[in-house]
């Protein structure tokens, strides 16, 4: 009889183990039965288990796929993405890994462009010639000729010439802008309309002549002083690369092919034929008797 004022607690039913019996003709067979919780004890941890590790390699398989490559945005620059995306090598190691997309001047990439970031490009994303066009909205960041700011007028010395005649200067040489990667803008860019014709500047000979990428159809010529000189953006060509040219000689006619938002000739003087030699190249033309401005 239990004790006064005192309740007692009623025993939890917790079985181990089960009887489970089973009728064989009136006898009773007394079987255990392996109690469900022990037998199935392992399953939520393993599921647990499971669920964890798939957790964690999703998300390491998803950055790797979004980390190799990168889509422009306005406003970005080679510099700018390294700087955002950490990239060893900073925007050298870009270019050198996406060349053959974003063509012979890393300053001129636009949005929608794909950069691969870590790994070398697969495939060339900007090879194929494009045609002339009409001028590109300004967002999109390319080369963009100015408002004019002074007139050239056609040279006057004995060997060398200005590459186009009547023309106004558009961007001058080392303009500061974010577009570019190096910071500036690496020639001057003369202001003319489709179809104008472009000059050897003087007598040299032909390093290259076709598709420059951003630069669209270009031409650079190497010089007796060993410098070069560069023609971006042109409709079409006159000149292949080994051919010897005079001072004064068509070499093409301007245009707004590659990445421009407007018709004119972009115009650079190297110390090699490549992007990143470049040099002050009114200085350059006014150094050897031709008046600019």
């Amino acid at each position: 009889m239990p004790a006064k004022g005192k309740h007692r607690r009623p025993k939890s039913l917790r079985f181990t183990r089960t009887i489970a019996v089973a009728g064989t003709g009136g006898a009773a067979l007394a079987l255990p039965l392996l109690g469900a919780t022990g037998a199935h004890a392992a399953t939520p941890a393993a599921a647990a288990q499971h669920t964890q590790k798939t957790a964690t390699v999703a998300p390491a398989a998803a950055k790797a796929a979004t980390s190799t490559t990168y889509a422009v945005k306005a406003g970005d620059y080679l510099a700018k993405i390294a700087d955002d995306q950490h990239v060893s090598g900073g925007w050298k190691k870009i270019y050198s890994d996406n060349r053959s997309a974003i063509g012979s001047d890393p300053s001129l990439i636009h949005p929608g462009l794909r950069l691969s970031l870590g790994a070398k490009a697969a495939a060339p994303q900007a090879s194929a010639p494009a045609k002339p066009s009409a001028a590109k909205p300004a967002a999109a960041k390319a080369d963009t000729p100015s408002t004019a700011t002074k007139t050239a007028a056609v040279g006057t010395s004995s060997g060398y010439t200005l590459p186009v005649d009547g023309a106004t200067i558009g961007t001058n040489y080392k303009v500061a802008g974010s577009m570019w990667s190096s910071g500036y803008h690496t020639g001057t860019d003369f202001v003319v309309p489709t179809g104008t014709t472009i000059k050897s500047i003087a007598a040299g000979t032909v390093v290259s002549a076709g598709w420059g990428g951003a630069y669209g159809n270009q031409v650079v010529i190497q010089h007796a002083d060993g410098r070069y000189s560069q023609y971006a953006h042109m409709s079409s060509l006159s000149v292949s690369a080994g051919q010897t040219v005079t001072e004064g000689q068509q070499i093409g006619l301007s245009g707004a092919t590659g990445n421009v938002t407007g018709p004119h000739l972009h115009f650079e003087i190297r110390t090699t034929p490549d992007y990143g030699s470049d040099i002050d190249p009114v200085a350059y033309l006014r150094s050897h008797g031709v008046a600019v401005g």
